[in-house]
């Protein structure tokens, strides 16, 4: 909204289906989790709610770009819900110290060591970077058909 790229409002198009695949993995895995640990598949916790409010931008973002038929209306639009979202991802990840909630607080530090032994560490690192790698080559993937199809839109 603020640079008027041509390029970012096609970059949050492609990135939105996948937050939207990972935070439902999030909420999926937690509530599997937590069921044996807490004793429920789902409980009202700050940082629980605020990921599903998450879910629930990633969707309205998703809904709001594809129900207006004008893209560039519909990036502006879009852009208004992403900005919603950027306010939320603060909340998620302050929402155990703001909070008293059932979720620990961090377990990687940058003034500490890491409080989990070094074979979930390397697991852990080993999982984000894979995780990353997918976001990066689906968002370019997707990126480059909706630039296609953007320039086939231009064409008619």
């Amino acid at each position: 909204m603020v640079y008027r790229t041509r390029l970012s409002p096609l970059l949050a198009r492609a990135l939105a289906p996948t937050g939207a695949l990972f935070t439902v993995i999030a909420l999926w895995t937690g509530a599997a989790w937590g069921k044996p640990t807490w004793g429920a598949w789902w409980v009202w916790d700050a940082r629980l709610t605020s990921e599903l409010i998450l879910l629930f931008l990633y969707l309205g973002y998703l809904g709001v770009a594809s129900a207006i038929e004008d893209p560039e209306r519909a990036d502006a639009a879009g852009a208004i819900v992403l900005l919603a979202g950027v306010v939320n991802v603060p909340i998620i990840y302050f929402s155990v110290q703001w909070w008293s909630t059932l979720h620990q607080g961090a377990t990687i530090r940058m003034d500490a060591a890491p409080s989990m032994t070094h074979t979930m560490l390397a697991g852990m690192l080993l999982m984000t970077l894979a995780c990353w790698a997918y976001t990066l080559a689906v968002c370019l993937l997707r990126t480059r058909c909706l630039i296609r199809e953007r320039a086939a839109e231009e064409q008619l």
